[in-house]
C-alpha cells in the first residue's frame, strides 16, 4: 500500500506580489499546502487553478477588506495574521463565497479582529467572535480557539441570518423594522 506525501510548497519571505508562472504551472494540480506568509500578497486570484489546496498561510502580507479570493471548496484552513483587514463584514463575505468548507481562520493582528493584544476590548473581541462563527457554518477554531456548541449556539442567535423579504411581502412596517435591524447589526459591527 503506497502513502502519499502531502504536497506543500512555502514560498516565504520571497517579496512576492503573486505566483511565478512557473510555479503555478507545476503545482496547481497537486499542492495541498502553501505558505506565502512575509510577502507582499493583496490580490489572490493567481490561485484559481489550486482545486486540491485546502491549507492556505497568508501571514504578513497586504491582505485587505476587499481583497478577491478564487473559489477553493478544497480550502479548510486559512491564516490571515498581521494583515490589512479592516471591515469584517466584507472580508468574511468574500470568505463565505470562496471557502464554503472552511473549518479554520487565524486572523489575529488585524483591525477587523479586535482583542487585548491590539488595544480591543473583551466585549468587541465577543463580537467579533460570534460574527464570524455565525457566518462560517463548518468553522471549528477561530484564531486559535476552539468553537464549541453553546458558543455556536449563542453566535447565531445573535447574528443569525435574516430572511430576505419574499417579491409577496407589501407590508412597509415589517420592511423598514428588517431594514433599522439589519442596519443596526451592521452598525455595531463597525463599531468595533
Amino acid at each position: 500500500m503506497a502513502v502519499e506525501e502531502r504536497q506543500r510548497l512555502s514560498l516565504a519571505f520571497q517579496e512576492l506580489t503573486d505566483l511565478p508562472p512557473k510555479c503555478i504551472r507545476q503545482y496547481a494540480d497537486t499542492l495541498e499546502e502553501l505558505d506565502l506568509s512575509h510577502n507582499q500578497f493583496s490580490e489572490m486570484r493567481c490561485l484559481e487553478n489550486f482545486k486540491r489546496l485546502d491549507t492556505l498561510i497568508l501571514d504578513n502580507n497586504n491582505v485587505k477588506s476587499h481583497t478577491k479570493f478564487p473559489p477553493l471548496n478544497s480550502l479548510t484552513t486559512l491564516w490571515v495574521n498581521h494583515n490589512k483587514i479592516a471591515n469584517l463584514t466584507v472580508f468574511v463575505d468574500n470568505l463565505v463565497k470562496s471557502f464554503p468548507k472552511l473549518r479554520y481562520l487565524c486572523m489575529m493582528n488585524n483591525p477587523a479582529a479586535p482583542s487585548y493584544f491590539n488595544g480591543g476590548t473583551y466585549q468587541q473581541y465577543r463580537d467579533y467572535r460570534q460574527y464570524v462563527i455565525s457566518q462560517l457554518p463548518h468553522l471549528q477554531a477561530l484564531d486559535d480557539n476552539k468553537i464549541d456548541v453553546d458558543e455556536r449556539r449563542e453566535a447565531e442567535r445573535i447574528y443569525r441570518q435574516l430572511p430576505a423579504p419574499s417579491p409577496s411581502s407589501t407590508n412597509p412596517a415589517r420592511k423598514k423594522k428588517s431594514k433599522r435591524r439589519k442596519s443596526k447589526m451592521a452598525d455595531n459591527l463597525e463599531a468595533t
